[in-house]
C-alpha cells in the first residue's frame, strides 16, 4: 500500500542534501550578470555624489559588474532611501546615503519606510558639516549671525539641505540656545543651494565640503564662519568648530554609507563590505576625501549596524531635549 507521508519524508531527506548546494552556489554566483543599482537619494553634484561615483567605478571593477547611479533626491533624502527599502533584497539594489534618512528623519516625521526595513552595509565616510556666509550678509563672524537674528529676527535667511537635515537640526539647536531667529529655507539638495549662494540668494548656508563649495570659499563668494566635528577641518585648520564657539548640541557631522533593502543574504553583504572597505583605502579614494576635508571610515557590516543604532538613539534624544518638531 502507498503511504504518501513516508513516500514525502524519504523525497525530502534526498532533496535535501542537493537543495543546501543549489542555495549556496547561487549566493556565490551574486553578482550575475545584472546590473547594479546604487541609488544616491540626493540631486547630483554634492559631496556624497562626487566621492562616490568615483568610489563605485572602482567597485564595479572589483566585482567584474556593471554599476548605475541613480539620483533619487527629495525630502531630505527619504524619497530615494524610500525607494531603495522597498526593493527586492538580493544584492542588486543600494542605497549610498547620508544616514539621517534612517538615523535622524523618523523622529521627526512620518515615512514611507521603517529603519529596520534596511540593513547597514558599510560605511564610507563621514563629513563636516561648514556654516557659512554669502556676500549677502555684511557681518564677519558667527556671533555677528546670532546678534542680528536677535536683534531683527527672521532678517536671516539660513539655507540647508532639506527639512529634517543636519544642517536643519543645527539651525533649531542654535535657535533653542540663544534665542535668535532664523528663516529656514530648505532644499532639495547641494547643487541649487551653491548656485543661489552664488548669486546671493540669501545670508547663510550650511553643507558638507565638497569642490563647488571649496571654489566659492577660494573666489570670496562664500566665507567660513565655522566648522563642524570632533576636531578642527583638516584643510580649514584656522577655523573654530561649533563646540568651540559653544555649540556642542549643533556641533553635528554627516556620516555616508551603503544600505541595501532587508532580506539582502549575509554573504552579499559580506562580499560589498570587503571590496567597498578596500576601495575606500586605496591611496586615490583617500585622497579625493582628504580634499574635500572627509574622513575614510572602515567598519565591518555588524560594527555600522551597532552606530546607526547608538546615532538613532541620539538623535532622539536631541530632538527630544530641544523640543524640535516640524
Amino acid at each position: 500500500m502507498f503511504d504518501r507521508r513516508r513516500f514525502l519524508a524519504s523525497s525530502a531527506a534526498v532533496a535535501l542534501p542537493t537543495m543546501i548546494p543549489a542555495i549556496a552556489r547561487a549566493e556565490k554566483a551574486w553578482p550575475a550578470a545584472r546590473t547594479i543599482r546604487v541609488v544616491i537619494p540626493y540631486v547630483a553634484g554634492g559631496v556624497s555624489d562626487s566621492v562616490g561615483r568615483r568610489l563605485l567605478e572602482q567597485v564595479g571593477k572589483d566585482l567584474g559588474q556593471s554599476i548605475i547611479v541613480d539620483n533619487k533626491g527629495g525630502a531630505g533624502g527619504t524619497v530615494g532611501t524610500g525607494e531603495v527599502a522597498r526593493a527586492k533584497g538580493d544584492g542588486y539594489t543600494l542605497a549610498l546615503t547620508a544616514i539621517s534618512p534612517v538615523t535622524l528623519m523618523p523622529h521627526l516625521m512620518k515615512l514611507s519606510y521603517q529603519p529596520d526595513d534596511l540593513v547597514a552595509v558599510v560605511p564610507m565616510m563621514y563629513s563636516p558639516i561648514y556654516m557659512m556666509a554669502t556676500t549677502a550678509f555684511q557681518g564677519k563672524t558667527l556671533e555677528d549671525v546670532i546678534a542680528q537674528a536677535k536683534a531683527k529676527p527672521g532678517s536671516i535667511r539660513w539655507a540647508t539641505s532639506g527639512i529634517g537635515s543636519v544642517g536643519h537640526i543645527m539651525l533649531e539647536q542654535i535657535q533653542a540656545k540663544t534665542g535668535a531667529e532664523f528663516i529656514h529655507v530648505p532644499y532639495k539638495g547641494i547643487a541649487q543651494t551653491v548656485t543661489d549662494a552664488a548669486s546671493a540668494q540669501f545670508e547663510i548656508m550650511t553643507g558638507n565640503p565638497f569642490g563647488t563649495i571649496n571654489s566659492l570659499i577660494e573666489q570670496g563668494k562664500l566665507r567660513l564662519l565655522a566648522t563642524t566635528g570632533p576636531k578642527r577641518a583638516p584643510n580649514q585648520p584656522n577655523v573654530a568648530t561649533l563646540a568651540e564657539k559653544g555649540f556642542a548640541e549643533a556641533n553635528l557631522t554627516s556620516m555616508f554609507g551603503f544600505l541595501a533593502p532587508k532580506g539582502t543574504p549575509a554573504a552579499v553583504i559580506a562580499k560589498l563590505n570587503a571590496v567597498i572597505s578596500k576601495e575606500v583605502a586605496t591611496p586615490a579614494i583617500q585622497e579625493a576625501m582628504h580634499n574635500t576635508d572627509n574622513i575614510p571610515m572602515h567598519l565591518s557590516a555588524a560594527e555600522f549596524e551597532a552606530l546607526l543604532q547608538k546615532e538613532s538613539k541620539n538623535n532622539a534624544s536631541i530632538i527630544k531635549k530641544a523640543n524640535i518638531s516640524l
